[in-house]
């Protein structure tokens, strides 16, 4: 993907500084596990992990003048997580991110039942997903690793499943690395729900935002946003992202696919290979002139545009009031309910094997 964007340099041209890592109270749950937040910092960006969900905080990015701001939507603090209504602000999903149909699935002939937890299906991991629980950390060199152990059985899904998510900040990228093992055959779908706001957090909406996803074809869904299983071609059609496009351009046009998923609340495979770090996606605010680029390993990357966001609802961290589409996620992941259709990406992990994932968040800003 050509695009144009220029790195910050913040005056250390040619210098690398290694980020800094610091550790701090944020609070403990309902019944008294503490909760931790680890702050990354270094010359050019500033970032925030709580160990509740394995969230993103807060991402610190300079604009076009370098004055910096909050590009990530969250809470000042942990109620607002723990309440925050199914938004799933900035936490790593699981174990398995996105949908699978009616809840159930089916390894070597036996069948698994799952939380029923969005229009009778299973979103996210469903009701108690890895999204709602504290993860154990410990510093690394530039960052932090994040691990969480699921019992076999977890929310009906099979085998003792060990998680871990490294986040390292290295110059202007954010890099999330997941991996992960199991005792007994199982299905996986590892994420990151981050809401993006590149003109800062509570400020508006992001249809203004300009993006490319790098993506000849999606997957459409049917009226609970299940995916039909094809894959037909974004060519002429408002998920047409091959090019650049204003985020509210088409969202708001007359198609039945727009309609289902409220604006943009979709799949897309993306055309580099599976399992080699490629960009996914490249968004830009023309207000502050920030950017964004997404690389990824993953073979898709769900393009969701904040369509289920009330007006007034959340609190973000400095205090201001979000609203309907305020910010975008981009998931990098597997395809949603690739295991009731055998012809995506398999998501199924076996004993014996690790999985392994890389996404990563490079901010910039325009020339």
């Amino acid at each position: 993907m050509k695009h144009a964007i220029a790195l910050l340099a913040l005056g250390l041209m040619g210098m690398s500084l290694e980020a800094q890592v610091s550790k701090a109270s944020f609070g403990s749950t309902k019944d008294g596990k503490a909760v931790d937040i680890y702050t990354l910092k270094d010359a050019s960006l500033e970032v925030k992990i709580i160990t509740y969900g394995a969230r993103i905080q807060s991402i610190l990015a300079p604009d076009s003048h370098g004055k910096t701001a909050d590009v990530v939507l969250g809470s000042a603090n942990l109620d607002g997580y723990v309440n925050d209504g199914g938004t799933y602000f900035g936490a790593v999903v699981g174990r398995y991110g996105n949908r699978i149909a009616k809840g159930q699935f089916t390894i070597d002939g036996k069948t698994y039942h799952v939380p029923i937890n969005n229009n009778g299906q299973s979103l996210h991991g469903g009701t108690d997903g890895f999204s709602a629980r504290v993860w154990t950390a410990k510093i690394i060199p530039e960052g932090v690793e994040m691990t969480l152990v699921s019992p076999d059985g977890d929310q009906g899904y099979p085998g003792e499943l060990t998680a871990h998510v490294r986040y390292t900040l290295q110059g202007h990228a954010l890099k999330i690395a997941y991996s992960a093992t199991t005792t007994k055959s199982t299905v996986l779908n590892l994420t990151n729900h981050s809401y993006f706001n590149l003109g800062g957090e509570g400020n508006g909406t992001i249809v203004n935002h300009k993006i490319q996803i790098d993506a000849d074809r999606y997957t459409p869904v049917d009226s609970v946003l299940i995916p039909t299983g094809d894959l037909p071609p974004v060519a002429g059609t408002p998920f047409d992202f091959r090019t650049p496009h204003v985020i509210g351009e088409r969202i708001d046009l007359k198609n039945d696919q727009l309609k289902l998923g409220g604006g943009y609340d979709h799949n897309w495979v993306l055309n580099g290979k599976a399992g080699v770090l490629h960009t996914a996606a490249v968004v830009s605010d023309p207000g502050s002139g920030r950017t964004l680029t997404v690389s990824t390993t993953e073979p898709g990357v769900q393009f969701y545009t904040g369509n289920s966001m009330k007006d007034g609802v959340n609190t973000g961290t400095g205090g201001m009031k979000y609203v309907r589409r305020g910010g975008f996620c981009l998931e990098t992941q597997h395809f949603p309910d690739s295991p009731n259709h055998p012809a995506f990406p398999t998501t199924l992990l076996k004993p014996g094997q690790t999985f392994q994932s890389m996404t990563v968040f490079t901010f910039g800003v325009t020339k």
